[in-house]
Protein backbone atom coordinates (compact mmCIF):
# COMPACT_ATOMS: atom_id res chain seq x y z
CA UNK A 1 0.00 0.00 0.00
CA UNK A 2 1.34 3.32 -0.97
CA UNK A 3 0.52 6.86 0.59
CA UNK A 4 -1.57 7.92 -2.63
CA UNK A 5 -3.74 4.93 -1.98
CA UNK A 6 -4.78 6.31 1.18
CA UNK A 7 -6.70 9.41 -0.54
CA UNK A 8 -4.01 11.93 0.68
CA UNK A 9 -3.87 14.87 -1.18
CA UNK A 10 -1.13 15.82 -4.00
CA UNK A 11 1.06 18.75 -1.51
CA UNK A 12 0.87 16.23 1.38
CA UNK A 13 2.28 13.79 -0.62
CA UNK A 14 5.09 15.71 -1.80
CA UNK A 15 5.90 16.65 1.86
CA UNK A 16 5.69 12.54 2.86
CA UNK A 17 7.94 12.35 -0.03
CA UNK A 18 10.41 14.67 0.75
CA UNK A 19 10.92 13.36 4.44
CA UNK A 20 11.44 9.86 2.53
CA UNK A 21 8.72 7.72 3.38
CA UNK A 22 7.05 5.34 0.96
CA UNK A 23 5.25 2.74 2.45
CA UNK A 24 2.17 3.72 5.70
CA UNK A 25 2.65 2.03 8.89
CA UNK A 26 0.10 -0.09 9.86
CA UNK A 27 -1.10 2.28 12.32
CA UNK A 28 -2.04 5.30 9.34
CA UNK A 29 -3.02 2.58 7.17
CA UNK A 30 -5.70 2.05 9.44
CA UNK A 31 -6.56 5.41 10.72
CA UNK A 32 -6.23 7.47 8.21
CA UNK A 33 -8.70 6.63 5.72
CA UNK A 34 -11.27 6.18 8.61
CA UNK A 35 -10.40 9.54 9.97
CA UNK A 36 -10.41 11.41 6.17
CA UNK A 37 -14.28 9.92 6.16
CA UNK A 38 -14.79 12.33 9.06
CA UNK A 39 -15.25 9.02 11.50
CA UNK A 40 -14.25 9.67 15.23
CA UNK A 41 -11.04 7.60 16.30
CA UNK A 42 -10.10 5.14 19.31
CA UNK A 43 -6.93 4.19 18.38
CA UNK A 44 -3.93 2.41 20.22
CA UNK A 45 -0.78 2.86 19.21
CA UNK A 46 3.27 2.49 20.90
CA UNK A 47 5.47 4.81 20.40
CA UNK A 48 7.79 4.92 17.21
CA UNK A 49 4.81 3.16 15.29
CA UNK A 50 4.27 6.38 13.37
CA UNK A 51 1.07 7.41 14.95
CA UNK A 52 1.82 11.25 14.63
CA UNK A 53 1.67 10.96 10.84
CA UNK A 54 -1.45 9.05 11.17
CA UNK A 55 -3.25 11.65 12.65
CA UNK A 56 -1.70 14.38 11.24
CA UNK A 57 -1.81 13.62 7.30
CA UNK A 58 -5.48 13.04 7.10
CA UNK A 59 -5.98 16.24 9.95
CA UNK A 60 -4.25 18.43 7.50
CA UNK A 61 -6.11 17.32 3.97
CA UNK A 62 -9.39 17.82 5.66
CA UNK A 63 -8.50 21.57 6.66
CA UNK A 64 -6.88 22.43 3.75
CA UNK A 65 -9.93 20.74 1.76
CA UNK A 66 -12.68 22.93 3.53
CA UNK A 67 -10.44 26.11 3.27
CA UNK A 68 -13.12 28.65 3.17
CA UNK A 69 -12.16 31.06 6.42
CA UNK A 70 -11.86 34.73 6.10
CA UNK A 71 -9.95 35.07 9.00
CA UNK A 72 -8.01 32.17 10.19
CA UNK A 73 -8.99 30.61 13.44
CA UNK A 74 -8.46 27.56 15.39
CA UNK A 75 -9.63 24.80 13.40
CA UNK A 76 -7.75 21.82 14.78
CA UNK A 77 -6.73 21.48 18.39
CA UNK A 78 -3.98 18.69 19.38
CA UNK A 79 -3.61 17.89 23.08
CA UNK A 80 -0.70 16.55 24.60
CA UNK A 81 0.54 15.92 28.18
CA UNK A 82 4.53 17.05 28.06
CA UNK A 83 6.07 19.93 26.46
CA UNK A 84 8.47 17.54 24.42
CA UNK A 85 5.91 15.77 22.87
CA UNK A 86 4.18 19.20 22.25
CA UNK A 87 6.97 20.41 20.39
CA UNK A 88 7.65 17.30 18.62
CA UNK A 89 4.19 17.55 16.92
CA UNK A 90 4.23 20.64 15.99
CA UNK A 91 7.65 20.28 14.20
CA UNK A 92 5.85 17.13 12.14
CA UNK A 93 2.50 19.27 11.19
CA UNK A 94 5.04 22.09 10.04
CA UNK A 95 7.06 19.43 7.76
CA UNK A 96 3.75 17.63 6.53
CA UNK A 97 1.85 20.76 5.53
CA UNK A 98 5.26 22.93 3.69
CA UNK A 99 2.92 22.92 0.54
CA UNK A 100 -0.43 23.88 2.22
CA UNK A 101 -1.62 27.24 3.30
CA UNK A 102 -2.01 26.47 6.41
CA UNK A 103 -0.61 28.06 9.45
CA UNK A 104 0.20 26.10 13.13
CA UNK A 105 1.94 27.31 16.51
CA UNK A 106 2.50 25.51 19.49
CA UNK A 107 1.99 26.54 23.26
CA UNK A 108 3.47 24.91 26.79
CA UNK A 109 4.07 26.04 29.76
CA UNK A 110 7.63 27.05 31.32
CA UNK A 111 8.53 29.33 28.77
CA UNK A 112 7.14 33.44 28.11
CA UNK A 113 3.77 33.40 26.55
CA UNK A 114 3.94 36.67 24.43
CA UNK A 115 5.83 35.04 21.87
CA UNK A 116 2.74 32.33 21.66
CA UNK A 117 0.21 34.96 21.80
CA UNK A 118 1.68 36.98 19.26
CA UNK A 119 1.75 33.87 16.92
CA UNK A 120 -2.10 33.21 17.88
CA UNK A 121 -2.69 36.74 16.64
CA UNK A 122 -1.58 36.71 13.65
CA UNK A 123 -3.76 33.75 12.74
CA UNK A 124 -3.30 29.96 13.03
CA UNK A 125 -5.19 26.64 11.60
CA UNK A 126 -3.76 24.33 14.21
CA UNK A 127 -2.82 24.96 17.77
CA UNK A 128 -0.64 22.07 19.45
CA UNK A 129 -1.21 22.65 23.31
CA UNK A 130 -0.42 21.21 26.96
CA UNK A 131 -3.41 21.56 28.63
CA UNK A 132 -2.21 24.24 31.47
CA UNK A 133 -1.16 26.82 28.87
CA UNK A 134 -4.13 26.14 26.83
CA UNK A 135 -6.61 26.99 29.14
CA UNK A 136 -4.62 30.04 31.08
CA UNK A 137 -4.25 31.71 27.68
CA UNK A 138 -8.14 31.12 26.84
CA UNK A 139 -8.98 32.52 30.21
CA UNK A 140 -7.24 35.58 29.46
CA UNK A 141 -9.36 36.19 26.08
CA UNK A 142 -5.52 35.35 23.90
CA UNK A 143 -7.27 32.67 22.26
CA UNK A 144 -10.31 31.04 21.22
CA UNK A 145 -11.80 27.86 20.72
CA UNK A 146 -15.21 28.03 19.37
CA UNK A 147 -14.22 27.32 15.64
CA UNK A 148 -12.29 23.80 16.41
CA UNK A 149 -13.26 21.14 13.72
CA UNK A 150 -11.16 18.79 15.04
CA UNK A 151 -9.91 17.52 18.70
CA UNK A 152 -6.78 15.15 18.68
CA UNK A 153 -5.94 13.83 22.05
CA UNK A 154 -2.26 12.26 21.92
CA UNK A 155 -0.98 10.10 24.59
CA UNK A 156 -4.31 10.21 26.30
CA UNK A 157 -3.05 7.21 28.97
CA UNK A 158 -0.11 10.20 29.73
CA UNK A 159 -2.58 12.87 30.35
CA UNK A 160 -4.26 10.57 32.67
CA UNK A 161 -1.70 9.97 34.59
CA UNK A 162 -0.66 13.33 34.83
CA UNK A 163 -3.77 14.01 36.75
CA UNK A 164 -5.01 16.49 33.16
CA UNK A 165 -8.57 15.11 33.77
CA UNK A 166 -10.10 18.09 34.65
CA UNK A 167 -8.43 19.80 32.34
CA UNK A 168 -9.43 18.16 29.62
CA UNK A 169 -12.85 18.21 30.84
CA UNK A 170 -12.75 22.26 31.04
CA UNK A 171 -11.59 22.39 27.33
CA UNK A 172 -14.39 20.27 26.09
CA UNK A 173 -16.67 22.62 27.29
CA UNK A 174 -15.08 25.55 25.18
CA UNK A 175 -14.87 23.73 22.17
CA UNK A 176 -17.98 23.08 19.78
CA UNK A 177 -20.05 19.83 20.26
CA UNK A 178 -20.38 18.90 16.58
CA UNK A 179 -16.34 17.96 15.52
CA UNK A 180 -14.04 14.90 14.97
CA UNK A 181 -12.60 13.95 18.02
CA UNK A 182 -9.41 11.50 17.48
CA UNK A 183 -7.63 9.97 20.16
CA UNK A 184 -4.25 8.14 20.47
CA UNK A 185 -3.42 6.07 23.37
CA UNK A 186 -0.56 3.61 23.83
CA UNK A 187 -3.08 1.13 26.23
CA UNK A 188 -6.71 0.49 26.42
CA UNK A 189 -6.91 0.95 30.22
CA UNK A 190 -10.62 1.16 31.83
CA UNK A 191 -10.01 4.65 32.77
CA UNK A 192 -9.20 5.55 28.93
CA UNK A 193 -12.54 3.88 27.67
CA UNK A 194 -14.62 5.76 30.12
CA UNK A 195 -13.40 9.17 28.62
CA UNK A 196 -13.72 7.89 25.51
CA UNK A 197 -17.28 6.90 26.04
CA UNK A 198 -17.70 10.59 27.49
CA UNK A 199 -15.90 12.23 24.35
CA UNK A 200 -16.07 10.10 21.36
CA UNK A 201 -18.99 9.75 19.04
CA UNK A 202 -19.46 5.87 17.62
CA UNK A 203 -15.38 5.46 17.26
CA UNK A 204 -13.84 3.37 14.58
CA UNK A 205 -10.99 1.18 17.41
CA UNK A 206 -7.73 0.85 15.80
CA UNK A 207 -5.09 -0.94 17.44
CA UNK A 208 -1.11 -0.98 15.42
CA UNK A 209 -0.18 -4.03 17.89
CA UNK A 210 -1.45 -6.40 20.27
CA UNK A 211 -2.19 -4.41 23.96
CA UNK A 212 0.16 -3.56 26.33
CA UNK A 213 3.29 -5.71 23.95
CA UNK A 214 6.54 -4.19 23.83
CA UNK A 215 8.37 -4.03 20.45
CA UNK A 216 9.00 -7.50 19.64
CA UNK A 217 12.39 -6.17 17.66
CA UNK A 218 13.87 -4.60 20.74
CA UNK A 219 16.41 -6.65 22.67
CA UNK A 220 15.54 -6.75 26.22
CA UNK A 221 17.67 -7.79 29.21
CA UNK A 222 17.87 -7.56 33.15
CA UNK A 223 21.39 -7.17 34.83
CA UNK A 224 20.77 -8.38 38.00
CA UNK A 225 22.89 -6.08 40.51
CA UNK A 226 23.26 -4.61 44.23
CA UNK A 227 21.38 -1.13 44.31
CA UNK A 228 24.93 0.33 45.55
CA UNK A 229 26.75 -1.44 42.28
CA UNK A 230 24.38 0.63 39.80
CA UNK A 231 26.06 3.46 39.15
CA UNK A 232 29.51 1.56 38.23
CA UNK A 233 27.96 -0.74 36.38
CA UNK A 234 26.29 1.51 34.13
CA UNK A 235 29.27 3.76 34.19
CA UNK A 236 31.12 0.22 32.71
CA UNK A 237 28.60 -0.91 30.12
CA UNK A 238 28.45 2.93 28.72
CA UNK A 239 32.30 2.79 28.47
CA UNK A 240 33.77 -0.25 27.79
CA UNK A 241 30.89 -0.75 25.38
CA UNK A 242 31.81 2.57 23.68
CA UNK A 243 28.18 3.68 23.40
CA UNK A 244 27.44 6.76 22.05
CA UNK A 245 23.71 7.96 22.45
CA UNK A 246 22.27 6.14 25.28
CA UNK A 247 19.01 7.20 26.94
CA UNK A 248 18.97 6.67 30.77
CA UNK A 249 15.78 6.16 33.25
CA UNK A 250 15.69 7.08 36.73
CA UNK A 251 12.59 7.36 38.77
CA UNK A 252 13.34 10.89 40.42
CA UNK A 253 14.30 13.99 39.30
CA UNK A 254 16.61 13.95 42.50
CA UNK A 255 18.34 10.30 40.67
CA UNK A 256 18.40 12.11 37.65
CA UNK A 257 20.64 14.81 38.88
CA UNK A 258 22.45 13.03 40.64
CA UNK A 259 23.26 9.93 37.94
CA UNK A 260 24.07 12.65 35.71
CA UNK A 261 27.13 14.32 38.25
CA UNK A 262 28.45 10.51 38.45
CA UNK A 263 28.69 9.87 34.68
CA UNK A 264 29.86 13.77 34.52
CA UNK A 265 32.78 12.83 36.64
CA UNK A 266 33.62 9.64 35.10
CA UNK A 267 34.11 11.10 31.79
CA UNK A 268 31.01 10.78 30.15
CA UNK A 269 29.41 13.77 28.65
CA UNK A 270 25.66 13.40 30.53
CA UNK A 271 22.83 15.78 31.03
CA UNK A 272 19.68 15.75 32.66
CA UNK A 273 16.12 16.04 31.47
CA UNK A 274 13.31 16.23 33.88
CA UNK A 275 9.76 18.29 34.97
CA UNK A 276 12.48 20.79 37.51
CA UNK A 277 14.62 21.62 34.58
CA UNK A 278 13.80 24.90 32.59
CA UNK A 279 12.45 24.49 29.00
CA UNK A 280 15.55 26.28 27.72
CA UNK A 281 17.84 23.73 29.85
CA UNK A 282 15.41 20.39 28.47
CA UNK A 283 15.93 22.07 24.96
CA UNK A 284 19.84 22.07 24.99
CA UNK A 285 20.36 18.97 26.76
CA UNK A 286 18.27 16.78 24.06
CA UNK A 287 20.01 19.16 21.02
CA UNK A 288 23.36 18.06 22.63
CA UNK A 289 21.89 14.40 22.71
CA UNK A 290 20.83 14.43 19.27
CA UNK A 291 23.73 15.85 17.62
CA UNK A 292 26.77 13.87 19.38
CA UNK A 293 28.15 16.68 22.06
CA UNK A 294 25.99 14.92 24.82
CA UNK A 295 26.61 10.96 25.12
CA UNK A 296 23.89 10.19 27.61
CA UNK A 297 20.59 11.76 28.54
CA UNK A 298 19.23 10.93 31.53
CA UNK A 299 15.36 11.30 32.22
CA UNK A 300 12.46 10.66 33.76
CA UNK A 301 9.38 9.12 32.65
CA UNK A 302 7.11 12.40 32.38
CA UNK A 303 10.15 13.94 30.27
CA UNK A 304 10.78 11.39 27.95
CA UNK A 305 7.42 11.22 26.57
CA UNK A 306 7.48 12.78 23.28
CA UNK A 307 11.12 12.33 22.63
CA UNK A 308 11.97 11.63 19.32
CA UNK A 309 15.20 10.19 18.43
CA UNK A 310 16.08 8.50 15.46
CA UNK A 311 17.79 5.24 15.42
CA UNK A 312 18.55 5.39 19.05
CA UNK A 313 20.47 2.41 20.06
CA UNK A 314 20.79 1.95 23.61
CA UNK A 315 18.07 3.16 26.25
CA UNK A 316 18.81 1.37 30.21
CA UNK A 317 16.53 1.61 32.94
CA UNK A 318 18.87 2.47 36.23
CA UNK A 319 15.51 2.26 38.04
CA UNK A 320 12.49 0.13 37.08
CA UNK A 321 9.46 2.00 37.40
CA UNK A 322 6.69 1.38 39.47
CA UNK A 323 4.22 0.84 36.85
CA UNK A 324 4.35 -1.80 34.62
CA UNK A 325 3.12 0.32 31.60
CA UNK A 326 5.75 2.71 31.68
CA UNK A 327 8.24 0.09 31.10
CA UNK A 328 6.67 -0.22 27.69
CA UNK A 329 7.23 3.64 26.74
CA UNK A 330 10.65 3.91 28.14
CA UNK A 331 11.79 1.05 26.16
CA UNK A 332 9.88 2.30 22.72
CA UNK A 333 12.17 4.79 22.70
CA UNK A 334 14.32 2.78 20.57
CA UNK A 335 13.64 0.22 18.38
CA UNK A 336 11.62 3.03 16.17
CA UNK A 337 10.44 2.77 12.77
CA UNK A 338 11.90 -0.95 11.93
CA UNK A 339 15.46 -0.29 13.47
CA UNK A 340 16.74 -2.47 15.91
CA UNK A 341 17.13 -1.93 19.64
CA UNK A 342 18.59 -2.42 22.70
CA UNK A 343 17.16 -1.84 26.25
CA UNK A 344 18.79 -3.13 29.60
CA UNK A 345 17.47 -2.65 33.30
CA UNK A 346 19.43 -2.68 35.95
CA UNK A 347 17.67 -4.69 38.96
CA UNK A 348 18.50 -4.40 42.55
CA UNK A 349 16.72 -7.20 44.89
CA UNK A 350 13.50 -3.90 45.70
CA UNK A 351 12.57 -4.01 41.98
CA UNK A 352 11.88 -7.72 41.38
CA UNK A 353 8.33 -7.65 42.25
CA UNK A 354 8.07 -5.15 39.49
CA UNK A 355 10.10 -6.96 37.05
CA UNK A 356 7.21 -9.84 37.78
CA UNK A 357 5.08 -7.10 36.86
CA UNK A 358 6.73 -6.07 33.46
CA UNK A 359 7.19 -9.65 32.13
CA UNK A 360 3.58 -10.75 32.95
CA UNK A 361 2.66 -7.53 30.90
CA UNK A 362 4.60 -8.11 28.29
CA UNK A 363 3.88 -12.06 27.88
CA UNK A 364 7.66 -12.95 28.09
CA UNK A 365 10.33 -13.79 30.62
CA UNK A 366 13.50 -11.39 29.97
CA UNK A 367 17.05 -12.92 29.94
CA UNK A 368 18.71 -11.86 33.39
CA UNK A 369 22.95 -11.38 33.11
CA UNK A 370 24.94 -11.23 36.23
CA UNK A 371 27.97 -9.57 35.78
CA UNK A 372 31.39 -10.20 37.28
CA UNK A 373 32.12 -7.85 40.15
CA UNK A 374 28.34 -6.10 40.09
CA UNK A 375 26.33 -9.28 41.90
CA UNK A 376 23.54 -8.74 43.23
CA UNK A 377 23.21 -8.66 47.44
CA UNK A 378 22.27 -11.87 48.28
CA UNK A 379 21.09 -10.46 51.91
CA UNK A 380 19.63 -7.50 50.47
CA UNK A 381 15.24 -6.97 51.20
CA UNK A 382 12.94 -8.17 48.21
CA UNK A 383 10.61 -5.40 49.77
CA UNK A 384 9.90 -2.99 47.04
CA UNK A 385 10.58 0.43 47.59
CA UNK A 386 7.06 2.30 47.64
CA UNK A 387 5.89 5.27 45.62
CA UNK A 388 6.89 8.09 47.58
CA UNK A 389 9.21 6.00 50.54
CA UNK A 390 12.24 8.33 49.16
CA UNK A 391 10.44 11.54 48.93
CA UNK A 392 9.27 11.02 52.65
CA UNK A 393 12.78 10.96 53.78
CA UNK A 394 13.51 13.79 51.30
CA UNK A 395 10.50 15.86 53.37
CA UNK A 396 11.76 15.28 56.56
CA UNK A 397 15.35 16.17 55.93
CA UNK A 398 13.47 19.35 54.24
CA UNK A 399 11.26 19.94 57.61
CA UNK A 400 14.42 19.86 59.52
CA UNK A 401 16.25 22.23 57.16
CA UNK A 402 12.61 24.60 56.87
CA UNK A 403 12.78 25.03 60.94
CA UNK A 404 16.13 25.95 60.93
CA UNK A 405 15.25 28.62 57.72
CA UNK A 406 11.67 29.30 58.84
CA UNK A 407 11.58 32.81 57.71
CA UNK A 408 11.84 31.50 54.19
CA UNK A 409 9.41 29.25 54.65
CA UNK A 410 6.32 31.43 52.50
CA UNK A 411 8.05 32.04 49.83
CA UNK A 412 10.05 28.13 49.05
CA UNK A 413 6.57 27.16 49.44
CA UNK A 414 4.75 29.67 46.76
CA UNK A 415 8.37 28.89 44.40
CA UNK A 416 7.19 25.27 44.96
CA UNK A 417 3.69 26.28 43.87
CA UNK A 418 5.00 28.23 40.58
CA UNK A 419 7.22 25.25 39.82
CA UNK A 420 4.62 22.45 40.17
CA UNK A 421 2.32 24.53 37.94
CA UNK A 422 5.08 24.89 35.47
CA UNK A 423 6.26 21.46 35.17
CA UNK A 424 2.09 20.70 34.28
CA UNK A 425 1.68 23.00 31.78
Amino acid sequence: MSFKSLGLSEPILKAVSKKGYETPSPIQQKAIPSILEGKDILASAQTGTGKTAGFTLPMLHKLAENSYHKHRSIRALVLTPTRELAAQVFANVKEYSEFLDIRSAVIFGGVNQKPQVATIKRGIDVLVATPGRLIDLESQGALSLKHIEILVLDEADRMLDMGFLRDIERVMKLIPSRRQNLMFSATFSKDIKKLAYSILNNPVQVEATPENTAVEIIDQKVHRVAKTKKTGLIIKLISEGNWEQVLVFTRTKHGANRLTKKMVSAGITAAAIHGNKSQGARTKALAGFKNGKVRVLVATDIAARGLDIPLLPHVINFELPNVSEDYVHRIGRTGRAGASGEAISLVSADEISYLRGIEKLIGMSIDIEIIEGFEPDPNASTEPIKPGQNRSRNQSRNRNSGQRNSGNTKNSGRNRNRRRNDSKR
